[in-house]
């Protein structure tokens, strides 16, 4: 009997510290959690995923003293390395190399030529 006793108070003592370490590794990278809202709406920061993984089946956040931070203001349960952050991120990349030659005064337009007669 006391054996199911020690054994029991085993389990309920592990349980919880467990369950908190699960919770630590779902919010794994991130470095900022304020709930606006309790358990629906959230301000996160956390690191920005590697452009050199971006493009990989496996993604990998920068170096947590990285100042490339996502500043996140939504949905709590928000995954840094989940399916909506890499397609935000891949278009964000997108968007930086496309305005690094777009917008700017003096670019050249090609296939259209002034003809003056």
């Amino acid at each position: 009997m006391k054996r199911i006793e020690s054994v029991l108070l085993a389990l309920v003592l592990v349980a919880p510290l467990a369950a908190g370490g699960a919770a630590l590794a779902a919010d794994e990278g991130v470095v900022l959690k304020q709930e606006e809202t309790a358990g629906s709406y959230c301000h996160m920061k956390f690191p920005a995923i590697r452009r050199s993984t971006l493009g990989d089946d496996q993604v990998a956040l920068n170096d947590s003293s990285s100042d490339n931070v996502v500043d996140f203001y939504g949905p709590c349960d928000e995954d840094p390395t989940g399916k909506d952050q890499i397609e935000n991120q891949r278009l964000e990349q997108q968007h930086r190399m496309e305005g690094s030659t777009a917008g700017e005064s003096g670019r050249r337009v090609y296939g259209r030529r002034k003809w003056s007669l």
